[in-house]
């Protein structure tokens, strides 16, 4: 599958700024990096082949300069949670950006990290690290990986136990609840796009897409006996 070239922003320059701007031009992206320091962006501009902006990514005559309005995402990516959510606010409100993604830097934070402030997806390295560590030791649990559409949605894993109801039983045979859909089967190494014949395994990892709502409905149908 060849995916579009998309025009991307990305304001910061530090560590993660570089790794993901290298990354996303790998993919053929055009990408923009938006540094206030000079010193940074002559360090590391001959690394990148992306566009540089120096300037504050807080201020919106730096944001007009990096032609934000013709961009379709914008990462917020400084070490400076304040700064992210400013950035935020002001790629979705004065230039309509349609994805905005932003980095928190101090767990605390991320309550802020809402639509309120523009942001679309907030990226916690500590809730992710936590959520991996739950889903690589939890059996029989509901582990939330990965939080989307400012929480209204989230991507959850639940490895199947020895005594699950489901075991031995087919996808078809199930009452998901309502705004839940299983997305993909982890069995071993492989990976199955699940289908109403699929049988369900002792150990299988099930991902599904859930609202909050919808959780504990989908925690009792793969884990309790009736």
């Amino acid at each position: 599958m060849t995916v579009q070239p998309m025009r991307i922003a990305i304001a910061g320059a530090g560590k993660v700024g570089r790794f993901v701007a290298r990354d996303l031009r790998s993919k053929n992206h055009d990408v923009t990096v938006i540094e206030q320091s000079k010193k940074v962006v002559e360090t590391h501009a001959g690394e990148l082949e992306a566009n540089f902006v120096i300037g504050d990514a807080c201020e919106l005559h730096t944001l007009d300069e990096a032609v934000l309005a013709s961009c379709e995402v914008m990462v917020a990516a400084t070490g400076d949670d304040e700064d992210n959510l400013v950035i935020s606010l002001l790629a979705k409100q004065e230039f309509a950006v349609p994805r905005v993604i932003a980095r928190v830097n101090h767990p605390d934070n991320q309550w802020l990290f809402t639509e309120s402030w523009g942001v679309d997806v907030a990226v916690s390295t500590p809730h992710l690290l936590t959520s991996l560590v739950e889903e690589a030791v939890s059996v029989g649990d509901l582990v939330r990986l990965l939080s989307l559409e400012q929480g209204k949605v989230a991507l959850v894993e639940i490895t199947l136990a020895e005594d699950s109801p489901v075991v031995g039983k087919s996808l078809g045979d199930l009452s998901l609840p309502t705004d839940c859909t299983l997305v993909a089967i982890v069995r071993g190494r492989h990976v199955i796009a699940p289908t109403d014949e699929t049988s369900l395994y002792s150990g299988d990892e099930i991902l599904a897409l859930a609202s909050p709502e919808a959780e504990p409905e989908l925690l009792t149908v793969l884990t309790t006996s009736l």
